[in-house]
């Protein structure tokens, strides 16, 4: 009955919520315009949640509201326009669609599939050692997960695995892109740009890959660990490497448009991993590689047609649920929803500080489910609650970042998981996801308080 309602039951909780928190009498230390900001992204976040209507649509109700009710200006609500991050995400979409169409990235999967894959075990150890090489090259986890899954297909096909394997093997294609993702800046250009800049930080390669580059790979390793204890493989597999060989011949030699790919990706690397020389900002070194893929001899990989692959809907998900945190500390909803929901004092132990976050924000994106939009709560609230207590905002907002994005118990919580539900991921569905994501639940923990906090302390990043 829920399921077949839910739709309608999120859309009436949403607008009871909203006009329920708008015409509430008035609450010390809330300004009116966090009032109306607060009821508007509630009505949003449920939204989000229940999946009214695309997730696209309800943004631009939330930012459309937000002017209407002159609730703050349209230069605060739309900002994220006219800052590098957004052109980051674009150049990410435009880069991942040069590479895919190219099929540089099929290269690349065959001839490490053929190369290095013999066993049910390495399959599994495939799609993360793929996951982080291809997040080089593809800024967005879900091209990359596509791409591994399309390789992973052919031999589940013809080794003829049983359902139940074929499940893990496509669970593990795109659970993978959640801990491979946290590596580099460019694993996903959406999500980790964002965590950066809910801390005020200019994004940056190099600061990125020195604080989360470690507890990236340890997370990478121990899902991994826990993926083959979880799911164990059939005992008598063996890959059969020759459709995947044939499939390499078919692409032939190595075309023009594949090295014009590669030449600008290596050269958008390079002033990457230099901008602490230049400055540039990786947005607009993303954007000026994909326009350099455009351009007639030197280019030539990036079609007009490309520009349907950058998703409009995301973009503007994503000025909505980072426009919650900066419409929300304009008009003082932070600071309020910080004093009311948080205790009184800050934990004066990193460590216990690091397990009441990870709590916080884990209790949190189980109800609402939406990565993005529980960043957007939750990192500006922690930040406001830190202030003055000597804590950094980028712990504070990387710790929400892991917490959250490395957390699910259904396919709902990650999109990433969400994508490849059903026959694309091998079929893989609400069990196998639920299986992986208890002791998930737990590994977050072991990662955010035992992992990140001891290496921060030793960059100097935490006192």
């Amino acid at each position: 009955m829920f399921a077949k309602y839910k739709s309608e039951i999120g859309a009436v909780l949403g607008v009871l919520l909203c006009l329920g928190v708008w015409s509430m009498p008035a609450r010390p230390g809330l300004p009116i315009e966090g009032q109306h900001c607060l009821a508007l992204s509630l009505l949003a976040v449920a939204w989000w949640a229940f999946g009214v209507v695309n997730p696209g649509f309800t943004s631009l109700i939330l930012l459309a509201s937000w002017v209407l009710t002159h609730t703050a200006e349209p230069a605060i609500v739309f900002r994220l326009w006219t800052t590098p991050l957004m052109y980051l995400v674009i150049g990410g979409y435009l880069i991942a669609a040069a590479v895919e169409g190219s099929g540089l990235g099929r290269r690349i999967a065959y001839h490490f599939t053929t190369r290095y894959v013999d066993s049910y075990r390495g399959m599994i150890a495939a799609c993360y050692i793929l996951g982080f090489l291809l997040s080089i090259m593809i800024p967005h986890p879900w091209p990359r997960s596509f791409m591994i899954m399309a390789v992973m297909a052919i031999i589940i096909k013809s080794a003829k695995l049983e359902p139940k394997f074929a499940a893990q093997i496509g669970l593990t294609a795109f659970a993978a892109s959640c801990p491979t993702s946290m590596i580099l800046l460019t694993g996903d250009s959406t999500l980790n740009v964002v965590a950066m800049n809910f801390a005020g930080v200019e994004a940056s390669w190099l600061k990125w890959a020195l604080y989360m580059g470690v507890p990236g790979v340890i997370t990478s390793v121990l899902l991994f660990l826990i993926q083959i204890w979880l799911f164990p493989g059939p005992k008598d597999f063996v890959v059969n490497k020759d459709e995947i060989r044939v499939l390499l011949q078919g692409l032939g030699p190595v075309t023009r448009n594949e090295k014009a790919v590669m030449f600008w990706v290596l050269v958008a690397i390079g002033f990457w991993t230099t901008d602490f020389v230049h400055h540039i900002h990786p947005g607009w070194i993303a954007i000026g590689a994909a326009l350099m893929m455009t351009l007639p001899r030197i280019g030539g990989a990036l079609k007009a047609s490309d520009w349907g692959k950058v998703n409009l809907g995301t973009l503007f998900f994503l000025t909505a649920a980072l426009g919650i945190g900066t419409v929300g500390g304009v008009t003082g909803m932070n600071k309020w929803v910080a004093a009311v929901m948080l205790p009184a004092h800050v934990p004066t132990n990193i460590f216990v500080f690091a397990l009441f976050v990870t709590l916080f924000a884990v209790l949190i994106h189980m109800v609402l489910g939406s990565v993005l939009a529980v960043m957007g709560i939750v990192t500006p609230a922690i930040i406001a609650y830190t202030a003055g207590s000597g804590i950094s905002p980028i712990v504070a907002s990387l710790l929400v970042y892991t917490a959250v994005n490395q957390h699910y118990l259904l396919p709902f919580h990650n999109m990433a998981i969400l994508v490849g539900e059903g026959e694309q991921g091998g079929r893989y569905g609400s069990a196998e996801v639920f299986k992986l994501g208890v002791p998930l639940t737990a590994l977050v923990f072991v990662i955010t308080v035992c992992v990140e906090v001891p290496w921060w302390k030793i960059l100097g990043l935490i006192p």
